[in-house]
């Protein structure tokens, strides 16, 4: 065969070999082609499945926007409880509790039982009794506990006779107060107005031991009376000896 010959035949197998490629990209074409349009459904059909998968999963989206693309009044019940949230929010009265909450800390009140009480004395401390208006004592309460604690008010003070016989419950000032607080070892005072007897008072009375009671509490801390007589005044509508309240 000569040259000639054997390029033709060349060119006709070459060529034979490109038809069969084409063809058979065409088949695969067609078979694709035609599995997709076996799986797809007729129109009006509906996948059950696939339509409760797509209604739950666009729930809230159905409810924010209506079929003309407006929002749905799902959207408008959302906008207003978001409203009222936001509002309850930013009302005084939410973050007021936030701050009183925070500013309480959980201090309690002190208790009797936390508590150290003594009278003041040396230097200053010791009532004149010759002093002209009255004379005062102070009584030093100590916070002797471990914890932090609030004191105020008035304390409860009962002048009682060495044979138990007499006491005598001390009206209180009318002064104004507060509340303080005490760290671990910190101490407060309040001061008692005392009308001292003089040495020629008709009617002296020399108490034994004042039991004091802390504010809102039921058991008093006794201590021994450091101090001289004083005018016997139990009955006195006004007496010149009085409670003043702490700090």
């Amino acid at each position: 065969m000569s040259a000639t010959t054997t390029r033709t035949v060349r060119r006709r197998t070459l060529r034979l070999a490109a038809a069969a490629l084409t063809a058979a990209a065409g088949l695969t074409l067609t078979a694709c082609s035609g599995s997709d349009t076996a799986g797809a459904k007729p129109a009006g059909h509906t996948d059950t499945g696939v339509a409760a998968a797509e209604s739950g999963g666009a729930g809230s989206s159905a409810g924010a926007q209506g079929p003309d693309g407006q929002a749905g009044p799902g959207a408008e019940v959302d906008a207003k409880v978001d409203a009222k949230a936001d509002a309850a929010g930013k009302q005084p009265g939410s973050a007021q509790a936030a701050t009183s909450g925070g500013s309480s800390s959980g201090v309690q009140r002190c208790h009797t039982s936390g508590l150290k009480a003594s009278f003041a004395t040396g230097g200053d401390a010791t009532p004149a009794p010759d002093a002209d208006g009255g004379t005062t004592t102070s009584i030093v309460l100590t916070n002797k506990g471990s914890s932090t604690c609030k004191i105020g008010g008035f304390p409860g003070v009962d002048l009682k006779s060495g044979n138990g016989g007499q006491s005598w419950s001390l009206r209180r000032s009318s002064a104004k107060h507060s509340s303080i607080t005490l760290g671990p070892g910190d101490s407060t005072d309040f001061t008692i107005n005392l009308a001292m007897a003089r040495k020629d008072e008709a009617h002296p009375w020399m108490p034994a031991f004042a039991a004091v009671t802390p504010p809102n509490e039921t058991t008093a801390l006794t201590l021994k009376w450091p101090w001289g007589p004083l005018v016997d005044q139990t009955g006195a509508t006004h007496p010149a000896t009085f409670v003043n309240p702490i700090g």
